[in-house]
C-alpha cells in the first residue's frame, strides 16, 4: 500500500532495465525506481529521459537510483535529493553485470555526445 510519502515498498521494480527503452530497443545512461509503483525508467540525461516522463504521467513524486551501491531518492514535487529513504522491495539495483550505459550491445559508439544535459 501506498504511504502518504508516495513510497510503497512492497512493489517489486518492473524489471531490470528501462521499461520504455526496452520496448523501442533503445539504452540508457543510468536508472530510477519509482517508489510509488516500481516503474524502472532512465535518468534526465538520458537520451528518452523516461523516469521523469513517468512521474510527470502519474504524479508518483519519488524515484530511487536503481544503480549498483546507490540508494538515495528524488523528491520531484520538492524538486530536491534525500539521501535516505525506507528498503524497497528487492531487487535494489540493476544487475551488477550489465554495464552503465546499457544494456549491453545496444549502447552506440558516440554514446556520450547524445547524453542530454
Amino acid at each position: 500500500m501506498t504511504s502518504d510519502t508516495g513510497i510503497d515498498p512492497t512493489v517489486p521494480p518492473s524489471g531490470a532495465g528501462c521499461v520504455e527503452c526496452d520496448a523501442a530497443g533503445g539504452w540508457w545512461f543510468h536508472l530510477r525506481r519509482c517508489a510509488s509503483c516500481g516503474h524502472i525508467g532512465c535518468c534526465d540525461s538520458s537520451p528518452g529521459g523516461h523516469a521523469t516522463a513517468h512521474f510527470r504521467s502519474t504524479g508518483h513524486p519519488l524515484v530511487q537510483s536503481f544503480e549498483p551501491g546507490e540508494d538515495w531518492f528524488w523528491d520531484y514535487t520538492a524538486d530536491e535529493l534525500r539521501p535516505t529513504g525506507p528498503r524497497l522491495a528487492p531487487p535494489a539495483s540493476h544487475p551488477e553485470t550489465q554495464p552503465a550505459p546499457g544494456p549491453a550491445g545496444r549502447v552506440p559508439a558516440d554514446w556520450t555526445r547524445l547524453l542530454r544535459s
